[in-house]
């Protein structure tokens, strides 16, 4: 791996249920939303629906356990639900949108297996990346209205961030624009995140049905899966 990851003691001590476990990908080829992305998406609502079997999202015990971890830093999950929560609703309700090829990728991940999946456009990182509860003062940079504008996340809110300015809110809520991945990204950092209930190996499943997904959509990427982190 080439970014170093850091998750602060704060948020080990909010949820000490909580691992990742990262997938670094090099000399990617992304563009628009094609055959195989799509057909990707479309398998994983199916698969989600038979996991589900009826019931909510939020019904699942590994979402279940997110709301909770949102709680406990002060967002109400209602309202700003966590990245796998929101995709299934969106899958089950409406189907799920075609970003680009390695957007669709990773959301297809997230689906099939209710984990949190976030894409890191490597060349826009600066520095190491970092877990921690927000000061406040932290720039968000986020687009509203076709506008790219700089917000700040409350205090106390958990944060992906680098050296120049948070790159996710509200744990995996909403993605900055700054480093999100483009049709001209050629260099990622996948993201998955758990909260027990979520086994390691479960984890583990998912990370490695994601570079597979990126080897077949990207035959020439060098593709490393990291060692699951876990508090």
């Amino acid at each position: 791996m080439t970014r170093s990851l850091h998750v602060s003691d704060e948020v080990r001590a909010l949820a000490p249920g909580f691992g990742y476990l990262a997938v670094e990908a090099h000399g990617l080829t992304n563009g628009p939303s094609d055959e195989l992305s799509s057909g990707l998406l479309d398998e994983a609502t199916r698969r989600l629906a038979g996991r589900l079997d009826g019931r909510a999202p939020q019904d699942d015990p590994h979402i279940a356990a997110w709301r909770a971890a949102y709680g406990a830093f002060g967002s109400k999950p209602s309202r700003t639900r966590n990245s796998a929560e929101a995709l299934a609703k969106r899958a089950l309700a409406d189907g799920l949108p075609r970003i680009n090829r390695l957007v669709d990728l990773y959301n297809a991940i997230s689906v099939a297996h209710l984990v949190p999946v976030g894409g890191e456009d490597l060349d826009r990182i600066r520095g190491g990346m970092r877990l921690v509860r927000a000061t406040g003062d932290e720039p968000f940079a986020t687009a509203a209205g076709g506008a790219e504008v700089v917000e700040h996340p409350d205090a106390g809110e958990v944060v992906w961030c680098d050296d120049e300015g948070v790159t996710c809110r509200r744990w995996n809520w909403r993605q900055g624009v700054r480093t999100r991945l483009t049709e001209n990204s050629v260099s990622a950092l996948f993201l998955l995140e758990r909260m027990a209930p979520m086994t390691l190996d479960e984890l583990s499943s998912a990370g490695a049905e994601l570079a597979e997904a990126l080897r077949k959509a990207c035959p020439d990427a060098r593709i490393e899966i990291g060692d699951v982190w876990s508090g």
